[in-house]
C-alpha cells in the first residue's frame, strides 16, 4: 500500500500534534506567527484578525479541522469524504458485493476500534446485507476500484445516538479509512442466470461475456478462500452461460477465449477437490480450444499422475515442458513423476518376486 494509506494498517490518520495528515504528510494550516504576535502594549492588543482565526482553529477538534475540506456526500454533512488515492473504472453499483480493507477510529484514540486490515484475505461483503453502517454504504457507492478514501460519519450514519457501549460512546462521530480492492455486480449476474436460454439470447454477446466474467471472478474469490466446492459452482454457471451462447463466426473467438479460462479454473478446482478424473476432463476440453495451452497440459499431467496413469502423465508433462522448458512447476512435476514411477516399478518387482518365490518349506505343487 502506498504511503498515503498507511493509516489503514493501524496508524492514526493525524500527526502527533493533532493536525490532520493528508497523503501521508501533516498539513499545517496558516502561516508562521509574526514575531510581533503575542506582544502586548499599553492601551490594547496587537493581535491581528489572522491570529484570531488561528486561535479559533487551534480550539477545534481534529475531526472539525478535517471536516472543513471534505466533500459532503449526504447533503446534510452527515457523511463527509476525503480522497487519499484516486481509483479507476466504474463506481460501485448499488447491489454489488465489495472487497474492502477498512479501519475505524474514534476521535481521541490512536488505535482503530475496528479493522480488517490484519486479515490475510478480506471477506466479500454485499451492499444492503452485510454492511451495517449507513454511512459506509453511501461512502462505498462513491468509490472506484483501487481508491483509498477517508470518511467522517455523524452518529445518524454510524452508531446512532446510543452508540455501541462500551466500545462506541453515545452520539459519536467516527472516522473510517477504506480501500476498495474490488467489487462484483452480483445482482446483475443472479438475475441473468435465472433467465431461459431463449431469453439470454436476446441480449448482446457483451452482456453474456460480462456476466460470465462476473461468475468467474466470484469463483476466483471463493477459490482463494479455499472454498473449492463453492468456487466450482460459480465456474460451472459461467461455463453454462458460454455453452448456451450461439455466436456468429466473427464473435466465436471471444466466446472460446472466455470458455478456456473457465475450463482451466475448473480443472484446477477439481484437482483441489481430489477428483482427478474430472480435472482431466476439463483440462482436455481446454486443449480442444488451445492444444498447446501450457496450463491445460500441466493440469492434465497432474490429474493423470494422481490416477497413476504414468505414461499419459509423462506425455502431457513433456508437451507442457516443450512449451515452457524452464517452468519450475512443470520440471518439478516431471521429477515427481519419475520418483513415483520408480517406486511403482520397485513395488511391482517385489510383488512378482513374492508370487513366484518358493515357499518356506519348499514347493507344494503336485502335493495332495
Amino acid at each position: 500500500m502506498s504511503a498515503s494509506s498507511r493509516s489503514l494498517n493501524g496508524l492514526p490518520p493525524w500527526g502527533a500534534d493533532g493536525r490532520v495528515k493528508r497523503g501521508g504528510r501533516v498539513s499545517a494550516r496558516g502561516g508562521h506567527r509574526n514575531r510581533e504576535e503575542g506582544r502586548a502594549e499599553m492601551g490594547g492588543s496587537t493581535r491581528s484578525p489572522g491570529v484570531l482565526q488561528r486561535d479559533d482553529a487551534s480550539s477545534q477538534s481534529r475531526y472539525q479541522r478535517l471536516s472543513q475540506r471534505m466533500l459532503d456526500l449526504s447533503g446534510d454533512r452527515g457523511v463527509l469524504k476525503d480522497v487519499i488515492q484516486e481509483g479507476s473504472g466504474e463506481l460501485v453499483t448499488p447491489d454489488a458485493s465489495v472487497l474492502v480493507k477498512y479501519s475505524g477510529y474514534l476521535e481521541h484514540m490512536d488505535k482503530p476500534f475496528d479493522s480488517n486490515c490484519f486479515r490475510k484475505t478480506p471477506r466479500l461483503m454485499k451492499l444492503g446485507e452485510d454492511i451495517t453502517l449507513w454511512g459506509m454504504e453511501l461512502g462505498l457507492l462513491s468509490m472506484r476500484r483501487g481508491e483509498v478514501a477517508r470518511f467522517l460519519f455523524k452518529p445518524t450514519y454510524a452508531y446512532g445516538m446510543l452508540g455501541c457501549p462500551p466500545l462506541i460512546p453515545p452520539n459519536t462521530t467516527v472516522l473510517f479509512e477504506i480501500e476498495l480492492l474490488d467489487f462484483l455486480d452480483s445482482a446483475e449476474s443472479d438475475k441473468f442466470c435465472v433467465l431461459s436460454a431463449e431469453q439470454q439470447d436476446q441480449f448482446p454477446l457483451q452482456k453474456v461475456l460480462k456476466v460470465a466474467a462476473t461468475e468467474r471472478e466470484f469463483g476466483n474469490y471463493l477459490f482463494r478462500q479455499n472454498r473449492f466446492y463453492d468456487a466450482k459452482v460459480r465456474y460451472k454457471r459461467a461455463l453454462l452461460l458460454l455453452h448456451r451462447r450461439s455466436a456468429p463466426a466473427e464473435e466465436q473467438l471471444l466466446v472460446e477465449t472466455a470458455k478456456l479460462l473457465v475450463l482451466l479454473n475448473l480443472s484446477y478446482t477439481y484437482l483441489k477437490l481430489e477428483r482427478p478424473t474430472m480435472a482431466l476432463r476439463y483440462g482436455e476440453q481446454a486443449l480442444v480450444i488451445d492444444q498447446k495451452n501450457t496450463k491445460a497440459l500441466f493440469r492434465c499431467g497432474q490429474a493423470c499422475l494422481l490416477m497413476t496413469e504414468y505414461q499419459k502423465a509423462r506425455d502431457f508433462l513433456v508437451r507442457a515442458q516443450k512449451e515452457q522448458p524452464f517452468n519450475h512447476d512443470i520440471n518439478n512435476e516431471l521429477k515427481k513423476l519419475s520418483s513415483y514411477y520408480r517406486d511403482y516399478l520397485g513395488k511391482e518387482k517385489e510383488m512378482c518376486h513374492r508370487m513366484f518365490a518358493p515357499g518356506e518349506h519348499g514347493s507344494t505343487v503336485g502335493e495332495n
